[in-house]
Order: structure tokens, then C-alpha cells, then sequence
């Protein structure tokens, strides 16, 4: 399972159809570089048992949405 993939001339829609959960640059504009970073920060640091949004996230990023946009995903935190 892919979560997050492209980069900043990347086709967003073609990305999120093959399968990530996540893409980059749904505006077509420059991203930040650590954009994605955060991205899967916020994945890694969420329970397993929760759902990670664009929504939760978007005011994490510079560009919101425009940057980095996708369909969700459940976290990866096992707590043990």
C-alpha cells in the first residue's frame, strides 16, 4: 500500500487512482520539501485504530490542500 508519493510536476489524479493514500501538488504549484515529511510524520505518530485526514492535517502544511492532498489513511502507532 502506497500513502504518499509524487512530487511537484507529478499528475496528482493519476497517483491517488493507482493507489496512494496521498499525493503531492493537487494545484500543479511547488511544494515545501518537508510537506510530504510531515505528511508521513502525522501517519507514523497516529494510533492504529485511527483515521489520519487531509482535514486533521491541512493546516500543518503551507500550501493546505494545494500541496498535499489524498483520501486518508489509519495510522501506524502500535502501542505496546
Amino acid at each position: 500500500m502506497q500513502f504518499l508519493h509524487g512530487a511537484c510536476q507529478s499528475y496528482y489524479e493519476a497517483i491517488i487512482e493507482a493507489g496512494a493514500n496521498f499525493a503531492s501538488s493537487p494545484a500543479r504549484i511547488l511544494i515545501d520539501f518537508k510537506d510530504p515529511l510531515i505528511v508521513a510524520e502525522q501517519i507514523a505518530k497516529t494510533d492504529v485504530d485511527k483515521y489520519v485526514s487531509i482535514d486533521k492535517i491541512r493546516n500543518l502544511l503551507r500550501d493546505g490542500e494545494r500541496g498535499v492532498s489524498g483520501i486518508g489513511t489509519l495510522g501506524k502507532k502500535i502501542n505496546r
